[in-house]
């Protein structure tokens, strides 16, 4: 037999001995974008649980409440205290509230309607109450002076520090606002008087003043 029908021989074995390492590597590949692929697709299902399950009928824990249900994660945290808005001899609006309680998130978007609607007239103070408890109150520039220990609570101080409002629960918006009003020495404008809550979407509500 000739050398050149020998070599053809040889090279064609060569080609079909590399053509399964081949198959192999591209199975490989198959293979491993499959893994990223699924690994991707699961992290986005865990980021996205949290949202999926919070709730605003329930007590648990699902993050800044200002910014899930209320759409407004500017609030907190609060731009002022307490004490340095009575040194300032401004009015302040202190709201006790705690992201794990049902009602502290349904009266969020009350929180973020008073932002809108006052703007920098007062100091809008949120504040959560888990650094107030099983403590010692240090009187009236202390926010634990006021906190009677449930939530939601709002609190409306003028500028000399007078208590003009002090109410519980799901207090209405326009107490608030003729509250802040007295303190502020701004007349109340009709379309303040007029509010309705709005639902978004499962999650998010406002207050409209009209």
């Amino acid at each position: 037999m000739g050398s050149g029908v020998r070599h053809r021989r040889q090279a064609a074995q060569r080609g079909s001995a590399e053509q399964p390492r081949g198959r192999q590597t591209a199975g490989l590949g198959a293979a491993l974008a499959l893994v990223l692929a699924l690994g991707c697709l699961l992290t986005s299902l865990l980021g996205a649980a949290p949202a999926a399950l919070a709730s605003l009928t329930n007590n648990n824990y699902d993050g800044n409440i200002y910014a899930l249900y209320a759409g407004n994660g500017s609030l907190v945290p609060p731009r002022s205290t307490l004490e340095q808005a009575l040194a300032d001899q401004r009015p302040a609006v202190i709201v006790y509230y705690l992201d794990d309680d049902a009602s502290s998130k349904q009266f969020s978007p009350v929180v973020s309607e008073l932002q809108r609607l006052w703007g920098n007239s007062v100091e809008l103070i949120p504040l959560v109450t888990d650094p107030l408890q099983n403590r010692p109150e240090g009187g009236p520039t202390d926010p634990a002076h006021y906190w009677h220990g449930h939530t939601p609570q709002v609190v409306v101080l003028d500028g000399q520090g007078q208590l003009l409002l002090d109410a519980e629960g799901q207090v209405g918006l326009n107490g608030i606002n003729d509250a802040i009003s007295q303190a502020t020495g701004i007349a109340i404008p009709e379309s303040f008087r007029n509010s309705t809550t709005v639902s978004i979407n499962e999650l998010n509500a406002e207050v409209v003043s009209r």
